[in-house]
């Protein structure tokens, strides 16, 4: 095979897929060649460059300088463009119906829960959450709490309710929002970007009311934790990353 430069590793050749696969060196920005037979279909956005050897060589479409994560498809290893949203590219209303941008919250840690206001969980949750609140706000820490009623209708108030349930009998003082969708069709873009970034028992589901995804400082989702976890055995985990 003729040479492919200096960025060049090495090559293998895969007979399952009648092709040959190119590596590149990772510090320099380059596009892998795949050789293929006459029979062989073209991918779809690779280009056909010169034909050497009783074989077409293919040009993937360049990549930009960006580069996130390795994705593989058919067999052919190749980099993404970092294109993924972050969670601070989202926008959000409060309780009083008013947008917030979740930028405000760059560099602090989060706690995101769906919050319900007639569930077996809510006492101790409410009492809980208000807690840690109040003992590691001055240190960089924020709640963020959603209501939802997608389980047992448990959250059926309107959000001038909500906010005087949690506010008056729990003494909330974290943001609350408006009431939202956590599953199905209606799911709230917040969530979509929650739940696609850590997995859980259930995948792409939110079980129960009061579930619990834990943000680092630059908004990465580090931890999602059932229903059943308590706020108060979440409390280590929160102390590691304000200390970080």
């Amino acid at each position: 095979m003729a040479s492919m430069g200096s960025s060049t590793l090495f090559s293998t050749t895969s007979p399952s897929q009648g092709f040959t696969q190119t590596r590149t060196n990772p510090s320099r920005v380059s596009s892998p060649v795949v050789f293929l037979s006459l029979s062989d279909k073209i991918p779809s956005g690779f280009s056909k460059l010169p034909f050497v050897g009783g074989r077409f060589s293919l040009q993937p479409p360049q990549i930009p300088l960006s580069l996130s994560k390795t994705s593989r498809m058919a067999g052919i290893v190749y980099a993404t463009a970092a294109t993924e949203k972050s969670l601070y590219d989202f926008t959000v209303k409060d309780i009083d119906e008013k947008d917030v941008s979740l930028s405000k919250f760059k560099g602090k840690v989060l706690l995101i829960v769906n919050v319900a206001s007639k569930c077996g969980l809510t006492a101790s949750n409410y009492s809980e959450l208000s807690h840690i609140y109040e003992k590691y706000k001055s240190q960089g820490f924020e709640i963020l709490a959603f209501p939802c009623n997608q389980f047992g209708g448990q959250e059926p108030a309107s959000n001038p309710d909500i906010k005087q349930f949690a506010c008056t009998r729990f003494k909330a003082e974290f943001p609350i929002f408006d009431k939202v969708d956590v599953n199905g069709p209606n799911t709230a873009p917040i969530y979509k970007f929650l739940k696609s970034s850590v997995g859980g028992f259930l995948g792409d589901v939110v079980k129960w009311n009061f579930e619990k995804f834990l943000v680092d400082k630059n908004g990465k989702v580090v931890e999602r934790y059932p229903p059943t976890t308590s706020p108060f055995q979440i409390e280590k985990d929160i102390q590691k990353l304000l200390a970080a």
